[in-house]
């Protein structure tokens, strides 16, 4: 089915900061796949957000690229789906203003994202960061969008876009559609391979989590160094028992075999074991996903062609929210 039929509208965008690890691949990216029968997809590479936080430019355009190329490499076909940048697309940043318009202080200052970057970066609370949920807003309003699929860190944000579209369209009735959020099919939740209590991150340190890009020999490495236990007994007890429960997460969602089978058929066999099968199983999973990465950035002509072409196609669906807009405000446009 081509973009333009009338399926239900769906938008997420990734920023390109740091490398997609395991957990965004099984959360988020493989699932996408999945997706783009039923809806049409807006895969936005949300560059303009990455800049909340100082950023080397050499590192942040070599990302972006990546980011279109796992993007591409995970099955996402760029003909049917629209892949694009953010920065490429220049009615975010308008409409990011215009919204700008509607959103007021007390709600941006209680977003609990704001708060806890804040924390971390103290030489660099900008405003931009303060605004991030709104220019969020935009992407999302900007193409009509049916749903967002989500986390639990981004809901307070879809709550947030759906107020200032709500607020909007009392004033200027039929503007916005008021999207909704996605939740995923059931997925295992990734966990820190060092710090097994919370969520992989690719903002975590290197040995904390598997990188998509990671070689075979550093998986391997990596899963051989996991935080486990004493114990040595092989069964799934998130509270008890964290660092194995991951490994056994990880382990079944790559082969297909459900937890309680593992544990039953590695029992007494050691973490040894369960380590090295884990591994392996990443390791295979991964591999046909790298060899299509690797071939896309060997052809860095093709990517930027890619991107022209789906920044061109999402112009045209953003102009016609944006031109709506414009026009309900009384902006005069020649």
């Amino acid at each position: 089915m081509s973009q333009t039929e009338k399926k239900p509208v769906l938008f997420s965008g990734i920023q390109p900061s740091g490398h997609i690890q395991l957990g965004n691949y099984i959360g988020a990216m493989r699932n996408f796949k999945l997706l783009e029968d039923q809806y049409n997809c807006l895969f936005s590479i949300v560059d303009l957000h990455a800049l909340t936080v100082r950023q080397v430019p050499a590192s942040l355009r070599q990302q972006t690229l990546e980011l279109a190329a796992m993007y591409i490499a995970a099955g996402l076909d760029p003909h049917q789906s629209i892949i694009y940048c953010q920065s490429h697309v220049p009615q975010h940043a308008e409409l990011a203003w215009i919204l700008n318009c509607f959103s007021y202080i007390g709600e941006l200052s209680r977003m609990t994202q704001f708060k806890d970057k804040a924390r971390k970066h103290q030489d660099n609370i900008n405003a931009g960061l303060f605004t991030y949920p709104v220019l969020m807003a935009a992407d999302i309003l900007l193409y009509q969008t049916d749903v967002v699929p989500v986390g639990a860190d981004q809901k307070q944000h879809i709550e947030l876009t759906r107020d200032i579209a709500q607020r909007f369209n009392a004033i200027h009735p039929g503007v916005f559609k008021v999207p909704e959020s996605y939740i995923p099919r059931q997925t295992a939740k990734i966990m820190s391979l060092t710090e097994p209590e919370k969520k992989m991150s690719k903002s975590d340190p290197e040995d904390s989590m598997v990188s998509l890009m990671d070689k075979p020999e550093v998986i391997r490495r990596k899963i051989k160094r996991a935080v486990t236990d004493s114990d040595a007994q092989i069964r799934f007890d998130r509270a008890e028992k964290p660092g194995v429960s991951n490994l056994l997460n990880i382990l079944s969602v790559c082969t297909g075999e459900k937890v309680e089978d593992i544990c039953r058929r590695l029992e007494g066999k050691g973490y040894g074991q369960l380590k090295e099968e884990t591994a392996e199983a990443v390791v295979a999973m991964l591999a046909p996903v790298q060899a299509r990465f690797h071939d896309l950035m060997a052809d860095k002509a093709y990517l930027a062609q890619t991107l022209k072409d789906n920044a061109e196609r999402a112009q045209k669906l953003a102009g016609r929210t944006l031109a709506k807009v414009y026009k309900k405000l009384g902006l005069y446009q020649v």
